[in-house]
């Protein structure tokens, strides 16, 4: 009995530390003024476009969000399951816009997810990728999501979807 009571403590910590959620792109106790401003860009969505910039530069790549014409605005999205779009011709600036209900409903992890789409059409001029591996997992941040392969998008494969990003760029 004593050996289990020792053990317990110890267990309920574990089970603890490896049940915690994904760490936020913005941390309680950052204001949203210490990431890096976006003239257009919705204030909540700062965190996420800098830390597009610091995947890319990660990757060997430079973006410059601020130079690349480009808005990012919350808008109710009437179509079913649609999460973002990214619409840009010649001579109009780019529009990210992100549905408002979906994001309020998603962690960080999912909003990351849905940005770096939206920036993989954007910024990246990537088109849909609906590649799937022999369990049916997309293989692509940049899959439409209407083909039927599954997000696999995690914190532990986070870096695998990434390179795939930025690597095709």
């Amino acid at each position: 009995m004593r050996k289990l009571l020792l053990i317990l403590p110890l267990f309920t910590a574990l089970i603890f530390i490896s049940c915690q959620k994904e760490q936020p792109i913005l941390e309680t106790n950052e204001s949203i003024e210490s990431f890096k401003q976006y003239a257009n860009v919705d204030q909540q969505l700062w965190p996420y476009w800098e830390s597009f910039e610091n995947e890319a530069r990660i990757r060997g790549i430079q973006i410059d969000l601020e130079q690349a014409n480009l808005m990012g605005v919350f808008v109710e999205i009437d179509q079913e399951h649609v999460a973002g779009s990214c619409t840009f011709s010649s001579n109009q600036p780019r529009i990210i816009r992100i549905d408002n209900t979906i994001w309020n409903e998603l962690p960080n992890l999912y909003r990351e997810f849905i940005v770096f789409h939206e920036l993989g059409h954007c910024v990246l001029l990537r088109n849909h990728d609906e590649t799937e591996d022999q369990h049916g997992n997309c293989l692509s941040i940049m899959r439409s999501g209407i083909n039927g392969c599954k997000d696999a998008y995690n914190a532990e494969n986070r870096d695998f979807y990434l390179d795939e990003l930025f690597n095709n760029f």
